[in-house]
């Protein structure tokens, strides 16, 4: 793959963003396209966050403090990025947070209406307004849950290995819902099957065609 040719397809600066339910493989393809573009990655914090081992072992106590915090922390990124003057793949959007993981928790319990009303305010002064510019294209990764639970086994995080089945059972289905209703920008959706990053690289080589056309017809 001539990286040169590809990168004249793309702008010098965009915000192309990342989707899809945990285990997808978001990450990997982030860095994997942005290293070909000469892009920036912003990716998701997870070691970092104070939260996420609390949740994983009681839903129901920090639910919401955990929404809270990749709030702030997505939208800090989000600023960030449209303040470089370069390119910049995202992992994990902003839109995802409210339109899946919070509406989730408040129908199984793990949030309350006064939290999860809150929440919604926040982001909708946040990310509903004329102030904030949304990505240039959201790529949404999909494939089957069999694929989905075989990537969470080998990246091999415990607090994900242990979380039952039908948790990304529902979580999968929940993403499958939102994308269909999904216009804050154009999308592009891929199956992981379609690629194969580590033993064939030069098979993302169309995709990325696609993105870099979708994007043209965007601003024309």
């Amino acid at each position: 793959m001539n990286k040169e040719v590809i990168q004249q397809l793309f702008p010098k600066k965009a915000l192309i963003t990342v989707a899809g339910t945990v285990g997808i493989g978001k990450t990997t393809f982030a860095t994997h396209i942005a290293n070909i573009l000469g892009y920036h990655t912003s990716l998701e914090k997870v070691d970092d966050n104070p939260y996420l081992g609390k949740f994983y072992s009681d839903f129901k106590r920090w639910a919401f403090h955990l929404q809270i915090y990749f709030l702030a922390e997505r939208f800090k990124a989000h600023k960030n990025i449209m303040d470089t003057p370069y390119g910049v793949v995202q992992d994990r959007s902003i839109y995802e947070d409210t339109g899946i993981f919070a509406q989730m928790h408040y129908e199984k319990g793990n949030m309350t209406k006064v939290d999860f009303n809150t929440y919604t305010e926040l982001f909708n002064a946040m990310v509903l307004t004329p102030y904030f510019q949304p990505p240039d294209i959201l790529i949404y990764l999909e494939g089957s849950l069999e694929k989905i639970l075989e990537k969470i086994r080998t990246r091999g995080r415990e607090i994900e290995k242990q979380t039952p089945i039908e948790y990304w059972k529902e979580m999968q289905e929940r993403y499958n819902y939102w994308i269909k209703t999904f216009n804050h920008c154009p999308v592009i959706r891929i199956n992981i099957d379609q690629y194969d990053l580590h033993h064939h690289p030069e098979s993302i080589e169309p995709i990325l065609k696609d993105i870099a056309q979708t994007m043209r017809q965007k601003d024309t």
